[in-house]
């Protein structure tokens, strides 16, 4: 798709005649929409659910009701593509929390020092967040949006991608073009089709049915599971001024969890384990499960902590990345983006914030005049965006116990790297001003992974002194003074 003209004011000039078709109306697919829609006349955002007034979680987004989090590069990203859209997120009420002033983290087997944040993330809830983004990107004209209608398919054939085949949700009768559901089926035609529709898509299917080759896939899986509640703290009972609370697993220590501030004063709990040590999501099971993490003050304060919703499970937590950036028999006019393209374990806390990252990697592809936005192009960038979150997020599990998947074993050149990493993650939790920064900065992907290597680190994390973490749960900042 080429540029779209704009006039001196920034305003569209309409006429090229382009559609763009999004399947998916979540983030990834919102953002998508928004970049779109300065390079095509128009954009339709496909979406199997009925499309929520405010921020209310829907049933396409299983995962909305558990813990998320906006990394740094997720902020940066959305405010490059809604300016003030971080602003905006504070205003209405979205918690700000420092890091690591103020959480009470245990990582790698250690308490982590509360030193003064030298990063931050925001923990609202994702249909909070989504609801703001929603707003503001069908707010565009351009952008209109088919609800309750789900993409079955695509149009065209091996060499492009010509349509959507779409049915609509939850009619009955079986009129002339109906599938074998007895729901009518159409075609939604389009010159570009972007698959947004997260970790179950349907795409590698859709390109066979027309021809194409499916994307190789890579996939991680640890079995671990969640269960969330949201609780009302009804006596500050963790007794601390820290925001939030998360302990996280390692190898050895594979439970997980913690406590997360939301928008309306209320607090999110997560508890997590891998397969067979699931969380169960029954009231008495879900408060026992806390006993298992490695302090009990979490455990304690759910035994007085007033529950405001059930307990909601949640399973589907592999690493699978979808190679649609390798070449290979498939069409022009077809893209993947989001957890359609790469998906992560959720405790890692990366999905909002590639997805951001991805669509400023859409815009920047499609608007760089030094080369043609091929299909294969625009596709590598768009994996490149989700590249640095795929090597934490699965170098981590890979290492997990039980961990199963076509991508689990570890190549030679990783050996010599994980012992490297793990020399950083035991200095970081104690090392305020080098390691704890850069380590940071590289887990909420704001700098890359070879900024751990850069010659002042190094020094410093093969020769330096281990600094003892704090011996307990660190309840006070040592930047109050406590």
């Amino acid at each position: 798709m080429v540029n779209h003209a704009r006039d001196k004011g920034g305003r569209r000039r309409h006429g090229n005649g382009r559609h763009a078709v999004v399947i998916g109306g979540s983030l990834a697919g919102l953002l998508a929409a928004h970049v779109l829609a300065g390079h095509a006349d128009r954009v339709t955002v496909v979406e199997r659910d009925r499309i929520p007034d405010g921020p209310e979680p829907r049933p396409g987004v299983p995962q909305s009701r558990h813990a998320h989090v906006l990394l740094e590069s997720g902020q940066l990203a959305l405010d490059s593509l809604l300016p003030g859209f971080t602003a905006e997120l504070r205003a209405a009420g979205a918690p700000r929390v420092g890091m690591p002033e103020d959480m009470v983290a245990w990582s790698g087997g250690a308490w982590v020092r509360r030193t003064a944040p030298t990063t931050h993330i925001h923990t609202g809830s994702r249909a909070h967040l989504e609801h703001l983004v929603r707003r503001r990107v069908l707010a565009d004209p351009a952008i209109r949006t088919v609800e309750s209608a789900e993409a079955v398919g695509l149009a065209g054939d091996a060499s492009r991608v010509r349509g959507v085949l779409l049915r609509e949700r939850g009619g009955t009768g079986g009129t002339a073009g109906a599938g074998a559901s007895g729901r009518r089926q159409r075609t939604l035609p389009a010159d570009l089709v972007v698959d947004a529709s997260g970790r179950g898509s349907r795409a590698p299917q859709w390109l066979a049915a027309i021809g194409a080759e499916p994307p190789a896939e890579e996939t991680i899986d640890t079995g671990q599971a969640y269960a969330s509640r949201v609780y009302r703290d009804t006596g500050a009972h963790l007794g601390t001024e820290a925001l939030a609370y998360w302990f996280y697993p390692n190898p050895a220590q594979t439970y997980a969890g913690g406590v997360l501030p939301l928008e309306d004063g209320s607090h999110l709990v997560a508890l997590a384990g891998l397969r067979g040590q699931e969380p169960p999501t029954d009231d008495a099971g879900f408060t026992a499960f806390a006993a298992r993490l490695p302090h009990p003050f979490l455990h304690e304060w759910l035994l007085t902590a007033e529950p405001r919703t059930p307990v909601y499970g949640f399973r589907a937590t592999a690493n699978l990345r979808r190679r649609y950036d390798r070449p290979g028999r498939r069409p022009a006019g077809f893209l993947a983006t989001g957890d359609a393209l790469c998906t992560f374990n959720p405790i890692y806390g990366q999905g909002m914030s590639v997805a951001a990252m991805s669509a400023v990697a859409l815009r920047d592809a499609l608007a760089d005049p030094r080369r043609r936005p091929t299909t294969l192009r625009v596709q590598r960038a768009l994996f490149d965006a989700s590249r640095q979150a795929w090597d934490i997020s699965a170098g981590a599990d890979r290492a997990m116990p039980g961990a199963v998947g076509n991508a689990v074993a570890s190549r030679a050149v990783d050996r010599p790297v994980g012992w490297y990493l793990n020399r950083v993650q035991r200095r970081y939790v104690g090392d305020p001003a080098l390691v704890g920064p850069v380590f940071r900065s590289v887990l909420t992907l704001t700098a890359p992974l070879s900024a751990l290597f850069a010659p002042r680190v190094a020094r410093a994390v093969l020769f330096g002194p281990v600094v003892r973490p704090p011996a307990a749960p660190p309840m006070r900042a040592e930047t109050t003074g406590g």
